[in-house]
């Protein structure tokens, strides 16, 4: 998404051989060699949705039009990579997008850069991918397992299904059907790339409408590829939309980029946030439909654009190895939760019943009725730290909730769930410190059905369900984390 700039700056001339010197220099004292592979899973913090000057804009004076370099987004990859490890992430993404021939782009120009991204900054995970302009939809981020022909995968991909790369363009790849074409595709390949839909309803003019993605389409792809589209944005970028450079507040900026319609909801798109609602109609299928929380990151908000840096202020924490298998398998099981200002690091939920024992994203089985005993451990900042505005938030309440798996809906455009119900809500009264963490339980009696539980959390206790986001909020005093769920199988 071409940015609203508010001022001007010499960001665009930016020479990546000072990036890569300072980068250098910062990493010199701590890192000698690529970080070795572990054995050992722990919450890994990331980002798949970030933009690379090879975002480009376009001379379309020329035929084709040719790419105009730092046109949309503004920044090297090494700079983004950079900025993601100091602010705490362990993988990201670079997913450049573009129009007429952008695969070339990528191909010649974004993927070089990466490559030379990954020397400078060894012990951060990099994946190449690219976010797609997608047939019959808006965007979706593809993310590539590491391979040494990760770069001719994400060329088949692009110039044979973006919706803009073809030039003169051709309106029959932007269609439903086009996109279902791609998943297969996709999930034909030997290593199959994550596809995850972004921003899902952005644009949409209605509380519990829909905008460039409905219900019966996202079931159709999560159908058709269950190990490529696994998921959505639950959050999505643009969230420094209401910061001018100066760090006073804009008073006309809307959080997320969501300028005309239904706003964001704590931050967090309508079809993760509202109880009840798409993503529950999802999980009471019993897919694994996974949210996510990325910063979208074109251009940072003190350079005049919308934006945080990847990390500074939103994070998606995949529970895994810490390799690029790892992390991807990660995301394919939904071993996910997310959160935004750092409200929280480390997010265990589990269930526990006849000795079988289950944690976010995986299934516990029960043979037969029962008590489900469930257990939340979070750690959150302490006294001493700080998020990136210098604040150490403070979870004020968090939320167990519960629903039933009742299999394939009758009617795929369906987009609720009416047996979603907030079980319990914890406040401080209710749980206990152990060293680090903030530890809550709660017993689910008499289980007799296939249900899910998740849990949902924030530092805002005026609100007990998130409310629309008024023009010009601060996203620093309105935080919340959501958690995948645990399913639980009556056999």
């Amino acid at each position: 998404m071409t940015q609203n700039i508010k001022t001007t700056h010499n960001l665009l001339s930016i020479n990546i051989g000072a990036v890569i010197a300072l980068a250098l220099f910062v990493f010199s004292c701590s890192i000698q060699e690529n970080a070795p592979a572990t054995n050992n899973k722990s919450w890994l913090a990331g980002d798949h949705h970030i933009h690379s000057r090879y975002s480009v804009g376009w001379d379309r004076e020329t035929d084709p039009p040719t790419p105009i370099i730092a046109g949309d987004a503004i920044y090297p990859i090494p700079m983004n990579a950079l900025m993601a490890k100091y602010h705490g992430l362990d993988w990201m993404v670079a997913t450049d997008h573009g129009g007429p021939n952008h695969s070339k782009v990528n191909l010649e120009k974004a993927y070089p850069e990466l490559l030379s991204s990954r020397e400078v900054v060894p012990d951060l995970i990099q994946f190449y991918g690219m976010e797609l302009n997608t047939p019959g939809g808006t965007h979706s981020s593809i993310i590539i397992p590491r391979h040494e022909h990760e770069h001719t995968q994400v060329y088949e991909i692009e110039s044979g299904f973006d919706t803009r790369d073809k030039h003169p363009r051709d309106p029959s790849r932007h269609t439903e059907e086009k996109m279902l074409e791609a998943l297969e595709f996709m999930q034909g390949m030997p290593l199959k790339p994550v596809l995850i839909a972004n921003h899902p309803s952005r644009g949409t003019d209605s509380l519990g409408g829909y905008s460039s993605y409905h219900p019966e389409e996202l079931r159709n792809w999560n159908d058709t590829a269950p190990r490529v589209a696994v998921g959505m944005e639950g959050a999505p970028g643009h969230q420094a939309n209401a910061i001018n450079p100066d760090g006073s507040n804009d008073p006309e900026g809307s959080r997320g980029g969501y300028r005309t319609g239904q706003p964001t909801l704590g931050g967090f798109d309508q079809m993760t946030a509202i109880l009840g609602g798409f993503w529950d109609s999802m999980l009471g299928e019993g897919r694994r439909w996974s949210i996510t929380s990325t910063s979208d990151h074109h251009i940072h908000w003190r350079d005049g654009g919308s934006d945080f840096w990847p990390g500074e202020y939103s994070k998606t924490y995949v529970y895994g190895e810490n390799t690029y298998d790892g992390i991807l398998e990660g995301l394919r099981n939904a071993h996910v939760f997310v959160t935004t200002g750092d409200l929280i690091s480390e997010l265990y939920v589990t269930g526990s019943s006849y000795g079988a024992t289950a944690s976010i994203g995986e299934a516990l089985p029960l043979q037969r009725s029962g008590d489900v005993d469930v257990t939340i451990r979070i750690r959150d900042l302490h006294s001493s730290e700080q998020n990136a505005h210098g604040d150490t938030p403070q979870v004020g309440r968090v939320d167990l909730i519960v629903g039933e798996i009742n299999g394939p809906v009758s009617d795929r455009s369906q987009g609720t769930n009416p047996t979603t119900t907030v079980e319990r809500r914890f406040t401080a009264d209710d749980w206990v410190r152990e060293g680090d963490y903030l530890v809550m339980t709660h017993t689910l009696e008499n289980v007799h059905h296939s249900s899910y539980f998740r849990v949902r959390g924030t530092n805002n206790t005026d609100e007990l369900e998130p409310e629309s986001d008024p023009v010009g909020e601060d996203p620093w005093t309105d935080l919340w984390f959501y958690s995948n769920p645990v399913f639980i199988e009556m056999q």
